[in-house]
Order: structure tokens, then sequence, then C-alpha cells
């Protein structure tokens, strides 16, 4: 046996090794990604954040968990084409305390390879102004390619994923809407209450 073929069995034996370390890395960071299961009176959904895409959106999102912020709060903005939103108000519509807004990183998550506004991903609501999001999020229930950041728009913030329960998701979405509160329409006839969200 020649050191040239000796060279390339070893090159290819490492190549395969590094392939291998990377692809358990990788299977690794999914696992550690963190769950959040929410528990509303349509069902359960759990939820899986990217903390290694949108670091700060995320954490903001899980220390409100932590906090139970979300406890007790509705889904009071459904559009059974486009998204629900929730996690802001309470079911007699008033406003839950929140801390300062979040900064917005639309931009740098979709950069590090994070998801798109496609079905099922979760991402957060704010206003016109890019860096106001504070606690309500958005599941989308079609893909929004609009919403998705580019040069030329900040977008919304992708930063996690509902990995089960989408049927919860389709039940929401199907609901009956109408006014409700200070809102003129999108607003369930029927509160969808979160009962509880919790770290997995």
């Amino acid at each position: 046996m020649t050191l040239s073929l000796l060279n390339r069995r070893t090159l290819c034996g490492l190549s395969f090794c590094a392939l291998a370390w990377l692809g358990l890395a990788q299977a690794a960071i999914a696992q550690d990604a963190p769950r959040v299961k929410f528990v509303t009176n349509a069902g359960e959904f759990v939820v899986e954040v990217y903390p290694d895409k949108a670091p700060k959106t995320a954490d903001n999102f899980l220390q409100y968990v932590r906090d139970k912020h979300y406890d007790g709060t509705i889904f009071h903005r459904v559009i059974g084409n486009f998204m629900v939103q929730g996690g802001g108000y309470d079911q007699r519509y008033i406003e839950r305390r929140t801390r300062p807004p979040v900064e917005h990183e639309g931009r740098e998550a979709l950069a590090k390879g994070g998801p798109r506004n496609t079905v099922g991903t979760l991402a957060m609501a704010r206003t016109n102004v890019p860096n106001s999001a504070t606690a309500q999020f958005f599941i989308n229930v079609v893909d929004n390619g609009f919403l998705d950041p580019s040069p030329q728009q900040p977008g919304y913030t992708v930063f996690g994923k509902v990995i089960s329960g989408m049927e919860t998701i389709t039940k929401i979405k199907s609901v009956q809407t109408g006014f409700g509160g200070p809102f003129p329409s999108d607003v369930p006839r029927t509160p969808i209450v979160i009962q509880s969200a919790t770290v997995l």
C-alpha cells in the first residue's frame, strides 16, 4: 500500500468523522432548543424557540413565559387567512403590563438561517416602529412572505415554530370573529384563553 493511498484513506476517515461530529452537534443544538407548552381552552400546542437565531427575542419571550405573563391572556386578533395573535390582553381586554421593548432582530435572525414567516412559525407582534415588540406574539397560519425582513423593510422577527398541536392553531384560526373590547374586528366571539404557558 502506498503512502498516498494511506493519506487518502486517512483523510477520508477524518472527513467522515468531522461530518458525523457536525451532524451530532447540529442534532444536539436542535434538541437543546427550548420548548414551551401552551394550554388553551381550544386545546394544546408546543412551540420550539430558537435563541441561536434571535437571542434577545427568544430570551424576552421565555422570560415572559417564566413570569406567567401569558397565563389568562387571550388570542385577541384572529384572521383565518393570515395569523393568530395573542399575549397582550386578558378576557376583560385589559392590557397586561410589559417590560421595555426588545430590540428588533429580524434581519439578523434571517442572516443566521432562521425561519421565514411560513405556516406555523412564531413571530413577535409590534407597531410600525421596528423596536417596539414587547410580549405579544403571533403564529402564521399561511405563508406570509411579505412579513419577512428585507433590505427595504425590517419585517417581523421569527423566533420559533409550532412543533406539535397545529390542529389547535387550525381550530383557533377557524373561530367566528367580530368586535370586542377596543377592537372593531377580528376578535373571537368566544374568547380563546391561554390557560397556561410553561417552559418544558
